[in-house]
């Protein structure tokens, strides 16, 4: 699972740290779990972030792949409520047109423009914590524009 943490106070997100929460391939699904949700519960006690943006669920034609996303976003969702940080999702085609211009970019192209939009060396790797950044980023940029508009 991928994660980051972005200062967004400025006119231009800063990326602060990212990377990915990962197991084993081989341990038990709720060991792996157990692992996504302490290493989440970490990352909010550290960073004491103001929101966790996530992208929500989207159809999905392997149901095995769904099912494991759907539980680990599930893991998100508690660690969250459990640091009383407020969630916000997003869609995937939100993201991806936030950050890219389209919804239907692919995921060289965000990577690409995470890369870019936060001044980074490179792409960050692997790609879970691009992913990470580009929901990140995506709050940040939504928020902004809605405390402009109120």
């Amino acid at each position: 699972m991928g994660w980051a943490v972005i200062d967004a106070t400025h006119r231009d997100p800063k990326a602060i740290a990212y990377g990915c929460i990962t197991a084993p391939s081989k341990t038990a699904e709720e060991r792996q779990l157990s692992l996504i949700h302490s290493g989440l519960s970490h990352l909010l006690k550290q960073y004491h972030p103001d929101a966790v943006s996530i992208e929500s669920l989207f159809f999905a034609t392997n149901a095995k792949t769904a099912i494991a996303v759907g539980q680990a976003r599930g893991v998100a969702l508690l660690a969250a409520g459990q640091a009383g940080i407020p969630v916000v999702s997003y869609t995937p085609l939100v993201v991806k047109q936030t950050i890219t211009g389209t919804g239907t970019a692919d995921k060289k192209q965000v990577q690409i423009m995470v890369t870019r939009l936060l001044h980074l060396p490179s792409v960050p790797r692997p790609d879970d914590a691009a992913d990470a950044l580009a929901a990140a980023m995506t709050h940040a940029y939504a928020y902004r524009l809605k405390r402009k508009l109120i």
